[in-house]
């Protein structure tokens, strides 16, 4: 059928030709542009045109050169194109983790918004370590993508001179700064700490602790502004202040919370650096007898999908997981396509106190910013 096809889209007007084309492409075992464009009985520079630009070229001959690109299985070779344009059509994506929990939306975000573009995802995980993330950004910068994507402001000073220098759009995301290397979207991770202190002391509780782990730069941002909404009035008590350099989890949380206890028994509430902290520390109050909220409150990170279900429900902070990444994509195309309208290079979003049943009833609501 395919050698039929071939026929059926005479080059040159000998259909024996056609014949000899398909033989010899089958020969090579690898089908280059040039192949299609013989195939379609154009030249390589309208087989290109439409593949990079569809709109440039007349829909009969869009028509016989996607029908070559089927029928031969020709498969863009990345690394010509790049050399042809200086970048492929890939976007670095630099997470500190696949399996947290916080990331899955951010880069359901990120799929979304690439969807009926060119672009395509190629993911570094760095595992929190700032020199693997170095590593990956030069390797990344050396496979001339069309832009990056780094989670956070804190890269090692080799990596940010990196970016700076980038050719490409890059997008710092999660939290912001007032110098970021290029485009930055993101909300203050210090502002959000500060509204969960001021949560707390509004619900009426007056010995709050902290639970926090793993600690990563953003984690120290949000217990930083937490500790200042304390100090304010004259709450920040060192004692209450848990924190572990090991990686979260729920079963992290429950340990904490004793430590906590074993450290300041009146603790009255708590903040959890993240949900799944807060989920442990609510499994240790409820094992210990504790009324939550009543004798005890907990208010937890990032409101993952989990914690409207528990019982009871857990008072969290919702971050714009998902808003950010799909922003992140926003960003790069339009620095890609100046036509497609101007976004600004600095975006904040909002953090939102979701008050549930784990803090007393509080009916103000507030946003982080």
């Amino acid at each position: 059928m395919t050698a039929l096809s071939l026929v059926n889209n005479p080059i040159g007007g000998d259909w024996r030709r056609g014949w000899i084309v398909y033989d010899n492409i089958m020969a090579r075992n690898r089908i280059t542009l040039d192949d299609v464009a013989r195939a379609a009985g154009v030249s390589a520079i309208t087989a290109s045109r439409a593949l990079r630009q569809p709109a440039k070229v007349s829909e009969r001959a869009r028509a016989r050169i996607f029908s070559a690109v089927q029928k031969l299985g020709y498969v863009p070779d990345a690394a010509a194109s790049a050399l042809a344009s200086t970048r492929t059509s890939v976007v670095g994506l630099l997470v500190p983790s696949l399996t947290n929990a916080v990331f899955a939306d951010f880069l359901r975000g990120v799929y979304d918004a690439i969807e009926d573009t060119s672009l395509t995802i190629q993911i570094g995980n760095f595992r929190y370590s700032p020199s693997k993330e170095e590593s990956l950004i030069r390797t990344f910068l050396h496979q001339r993508p069309s832009g990056l994507i780094v989670a956070g402001v804190d890269q090692t000073e080799a990596a940010r001179r990196m970016l700076m220098e980038a050719p490409c759009p890059v997008v710092q995301t999660m939290e912001l700064s007032d110098q970021p290397v290029d485009r930055i979207i993101g909300f203050s991770q210090y502002a959000s700490g500060e509204m969960v202190a001021r949560h707390l002391i509004d619900a009426g509780y007056r010995r709050p602790g902290l639970l926090g782990a793993r600690m990563d730069p953003r984690a120290q941002a949000r217990i930083a502004g937490y500790r200042s909404g304390l100090r304010t009035v004259g709450l920040d008590d060192a004692r209450r202040m848990i924190t572990t350099p090991q990686p979260s989890s729920v079963g992290m949380g429950g340990q904490l919370l004793a430590d906590l206890f074993a450290a300041a028994p009146d603790t009255d509430a708590v903040f959890c650096a993240n949900d799944d902290l807060a989920a442990g520390a609510l499994f240790e109050a409820q094992r210990r007898g504790l009324r939550v909220p009543e004798s005890f409150g907990i208010c937890g990170f990032n409101d993952l999908e989990m914690s409207r279900h528990m019982v009871p429900p857990l008072t969290s902070v919702a971050t714009p997981r998902y808003e950010i990444g799909r922003g992140a994509i926003d960003l790069i195309r339009a620095a890609l396509d100046p036509l497609s309208g101007e976004m600004p290079k600095r975006i904040e979003l909002d953090a939102v106190m979701s008050a549930r049943g784990t803090t007393r009833n509080n009916k103000n609501e507030r946003t982080a910013r």
